[in-house]
């Protein structure tokens, strides 16, 4: 078992007084098979009203709001989970299997090729090829390091709204654009497959109490008679140091944080992660 302390930090600061915001964060680790959450608390400042509910894909949302005038908004999540350190279950589902009508249907939309997904298809080439002679779950894999060794990891070099499409053409991107492209190609192939948001602790050899900057991070889940998670930018299954916080079929199911304000101008953002390996 691995323990996890994670405080995600995230400020905006607006040139002139905001008057009114609202906004959904999904910044607090999910309660799962294989990863417990010990304690996890948000904090909000400034704040008026807050609620808590399960979306679509069963995330758990913290909707706030601020009706006073405010300059900047900080929202804080700090977080304690137990990882589990049992290596995931690897399944052999046939091909053939994922064509069945009840599993299609069941997928359906895990399975569909979004705008923001779709492969071009020199890319669904490599991926039929880096497949071929390969069961479902090995033929994922192979997929998903194919497609990372043409990849270059770059930050800054696309944005939240990029679609995969275009970081393959740039051959450059960061892990949302990586797990995007995995996710559109995997189902370009029949397998279904879903975006994942999370954390992941950056310092493989980190001691205990030691503090780590990380970020948000992002790694595909695809079904091969179970869901299995994958980490196509670090080349790694996932594992006890992936801490999961959201699920989805693409990042605009699962962002840390979406709102809408009234006033303030130009704003900036801050973001800020820290995860500790804890006895």
């Amino acid at each position: 078992m691995t323990r996890l302390h994670v405080v995600h930090r995230t400020t905006f600061a607006y040139a002139h007084p905001v008057r009114v915001s609202y906004n959904e964060l999904r910044m607090r680790p999910a309660a799962m098979l294989g990863q417990r959450v010990v304690e996890s608390t948000l904090t909000v400042a400034p704040e008026t009203w807050r609620s808590e509910y399960r979306d679509y894909w069963g995330t758990r949302v913290d909707a706030v709001e601020v009706l006073t005038p405010h300059e900047s908004l900080t929202f804080v999540a700090d977080s304690r989970v137990e990882r589990d350190a049992a290596p995931q279950r690897v399944h052999g589902t046939e091909w053939a299997s994922l064509a069945a009508p009840a599993l299609t249907d069941r997928m359906s939309e895990m399975l569909m090729v979004s705008a923001t997904t779709s492969p071009p298809p020199d890319l669904c080439e490599l991926a039929r090829d880096a497949a071929a002679g390969l069961g479902v779950h090995d033929g994922a894999v192979a997929v998903c390091e194919a497609l990372r060794g043409e990849m270059e990891y770059v930050p800054g070099v696309t944005g939240v709204h990029t679609r995969a499409a275009e970081a393959w053409e740039a051959r450059k991107g960061v892990c949302q654009d990586i797990v995007h492209l995995a996710v559109g190609t995997l189902r370009s192939l029949g397998i279904p497959a879903r975006y994942v948001s999370g954390y992941l602790h950056p310092l493989a050899g980190a001691g205990t109490g030691e503090v780590a900057v990380g970020q948000s991070h992002a790694w595909v889940e695809f079904w091969s008679g179970d869901w299995y998670g994958f980490d196509p930018t670090n080349r790694i299954d996932v594992g006890p140091h992936h801490v999961l916080v959201a699920r989805g079929r693409e990042y605009r199911d699962v962002p840390p944080v979406r709102g809408v304000f009234s006033g303030g101008g130009r704003s900036t953002q801050h973001v800020e992660v820290l995860m500790t390996l804890e006895e």
